[in-house]
């Protein structure tokens, strides 16, 4: 092995440096002590609440929360898995930097690293991490407060880096580095940007396949597949608490299969068609990659696009400054995903002009994924996926599988620019192909500058019906005008597309415009790599800005107290039971966490509540079942009175913690459980499924007046209670089932239960005085720390090992 020379490595640390300070110049409110206000943080906040509390009084994991949907596993809140020692590495590639300036910079050193393995110049691989990292997408998340989102789509790109580096020949240091990265990859814990990675890694296995056909290479790539498995195994190993804990708890989730035999045509085995596809991005919106306001960006008022609105005639400024400036057939978007205008030129050019499987890899991928992201506007293939691809139907938002495109047109950009860089004669060996690629991009996009109306509608779907209805209920005097207030309205879209679509067009021209000089070699190398970062950086960060900018950031004391209790709050606040719920009907009520944070709330905010739970939002909850909101323990209502201010409202017919029932009523299966809960009385009646009766076997119901049954102790994963009857009792507790770590005893001795009303826990107790005590203790967790910890620990023995002795090598070549 070559002895290294340090000085070569300067460069690499010149950028690395440039990185910290762009970040740090994007982010400068960071460095004044503000915070940046996420939605998506808040509303975890309120739902972690009961769960941190816990952890810092106690110093464990409560791994159950009864703060949100009655209760549910707190494995994708707020679960800390300390046996994974792969945290201090992931905490090294952050750089000591504050959020969100961290991610950023995982975004940026990821995508640098896999450059560096395909052999790119360092400051040719500045740029082409900036064009990376700043699509808005990115930073669109980042607003929104999906960091676990934003953390693992870093990592993708050095998983890759590894991946390539063991097909090319570098088996064990390309093995370590896929470990090493996939095990970080996989504790940013968002297994659906993880899943698309992998769709990535199947379509390059495939291609590295073929090519080993081709050139009579099987063994080797059967060798270095081994070994990346080997690798897989590894990082697997090392996040296995969390994969195998959501696994299991995925099952009985929303993401799972529903029991109910309703709605069979908009069902899967996981999420529910139309819930799936919800977010789909549309076709013509795909534009976006390359004309970020294709659809006018975010959703929000157009109103307060002080240009656009210079477009319409003030007698229709008011009625126009109210209307979406977002006009696409997503239900709303924060933005859109743009890949930059050069860096779509130089994929389309390298699609030309490069040579090798890569660039049809590349190809490969991008294409999958925009098809993919129409969702329910390409049915045909989202149909397929659904049904018949493994895990595809677990994971909603399909318009987020643009992430693969978002990284695939940057690598295949600058890859282009890497081989125009090193053969400046292809330019004009290739100059027709060079012309049809500007023609695809830059010229498209003057086109679309100069006939906007011929190729775009600029009203939603939804607003085409709208008009539609709205001018037939108009009468021949109103019309006219109505027409000229739609008119105005297209007037001020138009101009917002117009604006980016020659944004695009002049930054795509300036780019071939330095490929062309420098093909005629009228510019040097470096002037063409200096100018690439220049106009990448100007293309790029502005749109970024236009999503995550000075105006997001707070006070620290903003961010850390998000919410403040209403006096509907502190009254409930002072209730000195532990244990009972609150439905707040002044929030929405189950898209909310606010409540969470205060109090056990029937709603709150989650991508993978309980599938049940969910059913009896849908059947029950949302109808207003006063009797499933009564067997709930539903103590209070927190509603609006006539000044729309939060006011309280007691319920007297709330169960309690746990009662004794007199009957039960055997039901066949699931509908039949969820049919029975429209007409019963929860203190007097359990609806079982027979799947249960086992457990019922032999009972007789003997009703004791002078039985009774309190809650004595609450935590989150511990519940005890103390009772006494005279006979037997059918016992039902307002307390969620999940057997799947939910464990009883009756005088510290295991005892059986099982489930009632579709969602809670049940059980038979014997007559006397005794001692009842639910406890969370879930085998997935505790096991799976053990083998965390080892498989961490062996992962970062091997690569200290490998490096030692890479060092020890290079010592005795230079003595």
């Amino acid at each position: 092995m070559k002895i290294p020379n340090l000085k070569q490595y300067l460069p690499h640390l010149a950028v690395v440096l440039i990185f910290l300070v762009v970040i740090m110049s994007y982010f400068s409110p960071l460095l004044e002590g503000k915070r940046l206000r996420q939605p998506d943080i808040t509303n975890w906040k309120g739902m972690s609440k009961e769960i941190v509390d816990y952890r810092a009084k106690t110093g464990e994991e409560a791994l159950w929360t009864n703060s949100m949907f009655g209760g549910m596993p707190a494995y994708q809140i707020s679960v800390e898995y300390k046996g994974n020692l792969m945290r201090h590495i992931d905490n090294i590639f952050k750089f000591g930097l504050p959020h969100p300036a961290n991610l950023v910079f995982i975004y940026l050193i990821g995508f640098f690293i896999l450059l560096m393995v395909l052999k790119v110049d360092p400051w040719l691989a500045l740029a082409g991490s900036v064009a990376f990292a700043f699509s808005s997408y990115f930073f669109i998340i980042l607003e929104a407060g999906h960091n676990s989102k934003a953390h693992a789509i870093g990592y993708m790109a050095p998983v890759l880096a590894g991946i390539i580096l063991t097909y090319r020949g570098k088996h064990i240091a390309g093995m370590l580095v896929t470990a090493l990265f996939l095990a970080l990859e996989l504790r940013a814990n968002h297994l659906q940007i993880t899943y698309y990675l992998m769709m990535m890694v199947i379509i390059l296995g495939i291609s590295e396949l073929i090519i080993s056909i081709k050139q009579k290479t099987v063994p080797a790539f059967l060798k270095a597949t081994g070994l990346l498995f080997i690798a897989a195994f590894l990082a697997l190993s090392t996040n296995i608490t969390n994969i195998w804990a959501t696994w299991e708890y995925g099952k009985d989730t929303i993401r799972g299969k529903s029991e109910l035999s309703s709605d069979p045509g908009n069902r899967t085995t996981g999420l529910d068609k139309d819930y799936a596809t919800q977010w789909s991005y549309g076709k013509a919106e795909t534009f976006t990659l390359m004309i970020p306001n294709t659809k006018g960006g975010a959703t929000g008022s157009l109103g307060n696009n002080r240009k656009a609105m210079e477009k319409v005639d003030p007698t229709y400024a008011q009625a126009v400054a109210g209307q979406n400036h977002y006009w696409g057939d997503q239900p709303f978007t924060s933005g859109p995903v743009y890949a930059g205008a050069i860096m779509v030129f130089l994929f389309i050019l390298g699609l030309f002009i490069l040579k090798g499987h890569m660039r049809w890899w590349l190809l490969a991928v991008t294409i999958l994924s925009v098809i993919l992201s129409w969702g329910k506007n390409f049915m045909p293939l989202t149909d397929f996926f659904l049904h018949y691809i493994p895990g595809y139907n677990k994971f909603r938002a399909v318009s987020m599988i643009l992430v693969i495109a978002d990284l695939a047109i940057p690598l295949l950009g600058i890859l282009t620019l890497k081989e125009i860089l090193e053969k400046p004669a292809i330019v004009r060996e290739k100059q027709k192909q060079f012309y049809i690629a500007l023609g695809l991009t830059g010229g498209l996009a003057l086109v679309f500058y100069l006939m906007p109306q011929t190729f775009f509608n600029f009203f939603s779907g939804m607003e085409q019906a709208a008009i539609s209805e709205q001018r037939t209920t108009l009468d021949s005097s109103q019309v006219a005008q109505f027409d000229s207030l739609i008119n105005n309205l297209e007037a001020a879209r138009i101009y917002i597309f117009k604006s980016d679509a020659i944004r695009s067009f002049l930054f795509i021209l300036a780019a071939a415009a330095l490929i062309w000089l420098y093909g005629s070699k009228k510019i040097k190398a470096g002037v063409l790599t200096a100018s690439a970062i220049l106009l990448i950086a100007i293309d790029m960060i502005p749109v970024a800005n236009r999503y995550l900018n000075n105006e997001n950031f707070v006070s620290k004391t903003q961010v850390n107290n998000p919410f403040m209790p209403t006096e509907a709050d502190k009254i409930i606040l002072k209730d000195a039971d532990p244990n009972f719920r609150v439905f707040n009907t002044t929030v929405s009520t189950f898209q909310d966490a606010s409540t969470s944070y205060f109090h056990k709330s029937i709603g709150g905010y989650h991508g993978a509540k309980l599938r049940r739970y969910q059913e009896l939002i849908d059947h029950h909850i949302s109808k207003g079942n006063e009797s499933v909101l009564n067997m709930l323990n539903t103590k209070y209502y927190i509603v609006n009175d006539a000044n729309r201010k939060p006011s309280l409202q007691i319920n007297m017919d709330a169960t309690g913690n746990a009662w004794f029932v007199n009957t039960y009523k055997m039901v066949e299966n699931a509908d039949q459980e969820i049919d029975a809960l429209t007409n019963f009385s929860p203190e007097s009646t359990a609806i079982v499924d027979k799947r249960f009766a086992q457990q019922l076997s032999g009972f007789s119901s003997m009703p004791d007046t002078n039985a009774f049954i309190q809650l004595t102790e609450y935590q989150p994963n511990k519940l005890k209670y103390k009772y006494q009857a005279a006979t037997d009792q059918l016992t039902v507790f307002s307390e969620i089932y999940y057997d799947k770590g939910w464990k009883a005893f009756i005088d510290g001795k295991p005892a059986p239960y099982f489930r009632a009303n579709y969602v809670l826990r049940a059980m038979i107790v014997p007559a006397g005085s005794h001692e009842i005590e639910f406890r969370f203790e879930p085998r997935v967790y505790f096991t799976g720390e053990k083998i965390s910890f080892a498989g961490s620990l062996l992962l970062i023995l091997l690569i200290l090992g490998y490096a030692g002795n890479e060092v020890r090598k290079n010592f005795k070549k230079k003595v």
